[in-house]
């Protein structure tokens, strides 16, 4: 299937999409277990809210969120506002960190990988069984037992192994997210921004949306987003 054709989607729509190709989810809508494409996957979140740039939030909860505290934290989720700041957290953070009892916290921006993206020079590959051994000698040979797992996969190569490596890591019916490993010695090259932009390509060869979401603190992430231009459309929150 071919996207060439496909309209681009609201802030809202990418939300959605983010949130189906990063957990499972039942037939009601509830999550259970964060959606890896390898074997021996964790529990979802408890509690997953998506706030866009339009205003209007994305919001999820795990099947064992008992009702009634599902309605609460619903009503503050139709009140939050829209995502600006990277930093910014929910209006209602304190609300949701006290209700659920907050075990574990996770934030971080969005992206959506737009085709008029920055396009690096340096050329890529793409990771198949015939080249996956030669491409993880020297630190990337992990790759030989997940590659099949996490397809597209796509790799900046140089002295003909893997330097930079950018493959699907969260695979729904519309969207793919990206996953991106770059070794110690050659970051700072432009080589990440390369691999993700050829990622991208090879995504949207199959009819899906590329996606691209990391942490507040990931500053070498949002770097990359901003080196290739990518569009910010919202900031996810999750409640473990």
């Amino acid at each position: 299937m071919n996207n060439r054709h496909l309209n681009i989607p609201s802030a809202h729509d990418l939300m959605e999409y983010h949130a189906e190709a990063m957990f499972t989810h039942d037939r009601s809508g509830r999550l259970h277990l964060v959606n890896e494409p390898w074997p021996g996957s964790g529990p979802a979140p408890r509690f997953f809210l998506g706030r866009t740039t339009e205003g209007k939030s994305v919001w999820r909860f795990r099947h064992d969120v008992p009702d009634q505290l599902m309605k609460q934290l619903e009503s503050w989720c139709a009140n939050e506002s829209a995502a600006v700041d990277f930093l910014a957290g929910p209006k209602h953070d304190q609300d949701y960190l006290k209700l659920l009892q907050a075990k574990k916290v996770t934030m971080g921006p969005c992206f959506y990988i737009t085709e008029e993206m920055q396009q690096p020079t340096v050329d890529v590959q793409r990771i198949t069984p015939e080249n996956v051994g030669q491409l993880a000698r020297g630190g990337f040979e992990w790759l030989v037992d997940d590659f099949s797992y996490a397809q597209p996969g796509v790799a900046v190569v140089q002295g003909g192994r893997a330097v930079s490596v950018c493959r699907s890591v969260r695979i729904g019916a519309r969207a793919h997210e990206a996953g991106l490993e770059t070794l110690e010695e050659f970051r700072g090259r432009g080589y990440a921004a390369a691999a993700t932009a050829g990622w991208a390509k090879a995504v949207r060869e199959l009819g899906c949306f590329p996606l691209y979401s990391t942490s507040s603190d990931n500053l070498s992430s949002q770097r990359v987003a901003g080196k290739l231009g990518l569009s910010f459309y919202g900031v996810n929150f999750s409640i473990y």
